[in-house]
């Protein structure tokens, strides 16, 4: 299987570059996995193609805002860090720019020195461990200082910080949202479970490699990032109960689906607990939970792009990519939406 058989021409004005106002006012395509059907609605009809006794599967993490602009202290150049993983309570591993510059015993500063970092040393990828140095509460200081890492398809600034989390988001730790979620509202969330859906909710803090590309030709061959996630016994239960009842797990979003897949024995039991997945899925997989998928449209030749094909066909998932920029669907992180059923 080549990375190649999952490019797709897309032209560039069809890449979101700003949020709806209105988050549940996105398009929505409707995708039958096994027939490869196709429906075309807006977001807010999904309560439509939910039923009572479904589970919705959210991704409650919270992006935090890891893009940091400073200076190096001895030559006062200008340098960019993007918080990747906390390590211990004042160590991260970071994406440095330029990396060149930042070598072991660098020192940083950001914001007329507010925060200072020294880089430790240099890990996997040329990423850097960097030590940082303040005064009060570090979450407080990120806040007013760090930006939101937007993906780098987007160049255009970010309004209001809130629009890129999702109304549920509460755990913070991620680099990047979990886009299949910022299309819904508190309100939507009321109705669909009045309607007797229920919802889990689990935690997978995404990191930058979601936006890194498949730089080998043989799919197989690619080495995934490795992303924090947890699992309540509360979520694993409803997840568990759900099946056995013949319902269906329907994720928010790939990350709840890997999350949900990571967690599952080889009977397809979730199992309640936390730890690092590195979980690739891509065709020839076999779900072990997921029966139902809400996600966005994904770049060419994408981890993303090979998941969702793993669970409704390449050749589905290709054909209705064909018609959503044949419509002028609105693409990636800020885009529309999809519904693989």
């Amino acid at each position: 299987m080549k990375t190649s058989d999952f490019y797709y021409d897309l032209p560039q004005e069809l890449i979101a570059q700003d949020p709806l106002s209105d988050r549940a006012s996105s398009r929505l395509l409707v995708l039958d996995k096994f027939s490869g059907e196709r429906e075309h609605t807006g977001f807010h009809h999904i309560i439509d193609y939910l039923e009572a006794g479904d589970l919705l599967v959210l991704n409650d993490t919270k992006v935090i805002p890891a893009r940091l602009l400073g200076q190096r202290e001895n030559t006062g150049g200008k340098v960019e860090v993007l918080l990747l993983k906390r390590k211990s309570d004042n160590v991260w591993e970071t994406l440095v720019k330029p990396g060149k510059k930042a070598k072991p015993g660098s020192r940083l500063f950001f914001g007329n020195g507010l925060l200072k970092a020294e880089v430790l040393d240099v890990v996997e990828d040329g990423n850097r461990l960097i030590r940082f140095e303040y005064e009060g509460i570090f979450e407080e200081i990120l806040d007013k200082l760090g930006q939101m890492p937007l993906p780098p398809y987007i160049t255009h600034e970010l309004k209001e910080k809130d629009r890129y989390q999702t109304v549920y988001a509460k755990y913070e730790g991620s680099a990047a949202a979990p886009t299949a979620g910022l299309h819904f509202t508190k309100d939507l969330l009321e109705q669909i479970e009045k309607k007797g859906i229920c919802i889990a909710k689990v935690t997978l803090h995404v990191g930058l490699g979601t936006f890194r590309p498949v730089k080998v030709e043989d799919v197989t061959e690619h080495k995934m990032h490795t992303e924090y996630y947890h699992v309540t016994e509360e979520a694993a239960g409803l997840i568990n109960q759900t099946k056995k009842e013949g319902g269906r797990v329907i994720c928010v979003g790939t990350t709840s689906c890997r999350t949900v897949e990571s967690a599952a024995d080889e009977h397809g039991i979730v199992q309640a607990g936390e730890g690092d997945t590195s979980i690739f899925i891509y065709p020839g997989y076999q779900f072990k939970v997921l029966d139902a998928l809400i996600t966005n449209f994904h770049l060419p030749e994408s981890t993303l792009l090979m998941l969702v094909s793993a669970f409704a066909g390449k050749d589905h998932i290709m054909e209705a990519y064909r018609e959503a920029i044949e419509k002028r669907y609105r693409f990636f992180s800020f885009g529309d939406a999809m519904f693989i059923k």
